[in-house]
């Protein structure tokens, strides 16, 4: 089922698996369409959620459809001081999870070269960026929901630090601390309840690439997600609730099963 609030699709399916495959076909659909006519495709991708990811996989290997024109941009990794990531290998890194999840399953000779699987990099904010607008921009961006309303890590403004809607549109890739609102609700979601292990920095993709793709596919997939989503569908479009924004784009999905979205129309 599919209703529209605010100029943003609200897309609601049974369960939460059902999600995890929408967005499988979605991307694949993507790349397929894009193959057809000759053209690469650019997404940007999560982690957060995952789960798609070996459904993609699958699907990938299984109708034989090549992604060697595809480039993904991921959207974010966590970083233990301002200026040094995360070991690729350890077990929170977003590197890992996406070669385990995703890039290890897809076969050889059908996944995207290595030079085509980006991440931002703390020192080359500015070429990320460049490097996304010089490939044509961003054909879909896909991603999950914070619990303050951000998307990638593009946290809000922290209270007393003024910035306007428009200006919060225009952040490029950049490094930046998590809240402690993200920081507890990742430690209590994927740590066990560490959140003295919560990695304190991270480098994120900005609104503007975000906000700059064709399509953005936004992912419920925690019953939580429900006391933020009604915000970014009903409240005005402001900073502090970074995935608000959302209502200014002419082509935003939000899909959510049904015990999340219940209540929302």
């Amino acid at each position: 089922m599919e209703t529209k609030i605010n100029n943003i699709t609200l897309k609601t399916v049974p369960k939460e698996w059902d999600i995890y495959l929408d967005m499988a076909l979605v991307m694949l659909d993507e790349i397929m369409k894009n193959n057809a006519l000759g053209k690469r495709t650019v997404m940007i991708v999560p982690v957060g959620p995952t789960e798609q990811y070996p459904i993609l996989a699958r699907l990938v290997n299984q109708l034989r459809v090549s992604l060697r024109d595809v480039w993904f941009f991921n959207m974010d990794e966590y970083m233990i001081t301002p200026d040094t990531c995360i070991d690729f290998d350890d077990k929170m890194s977003f590197h890992k999870r996406m070669k385990d999840e995703f890039y290890s399953r897809v076969d050889a000779d059908l996944v995207m070269p290595p030079e085509q699987r980006n991440f931002p990099m703390p020192g080359k904010e500015r070429e990320y960026d460049e490097l996304i607008e010089s490939l044509g921009g961003v054909d879909l961006c896909l991603g999950g929901l914070g619990i303050n309303g951000h998307i990638a890590f593009n946290e809000p403004p922290e209270k007393g630090e003024k910035i306007s809607a428009e200006e919060y549109a225009s952040l490029g890739t950049r490094v930046l601390p998590i809240s402690r609102e993200t920081q507890t609700i990742n430690a209590y979601g994927y740590q066990r309840g560490d959140l003295r292990g919560m990695p304190e920095w991270c480098i994120t993709v900005g609104m503007k690439p975000i906000l700059s793709a064709k399509k953005i596919y936004i992912a419920l997939t925690r019953d939580w997600q429900h006391g933020i989503v009604k915000h970014v569908l009903r409240d005005e479009p402001t900073a502090s609730i970074p995935a608000s924004l959302l209502q200014k784009h002419p082509n935003a999905t939000i899909c959510g099963y049904e015990s999340v979205v219940n209540g929302l129309f």
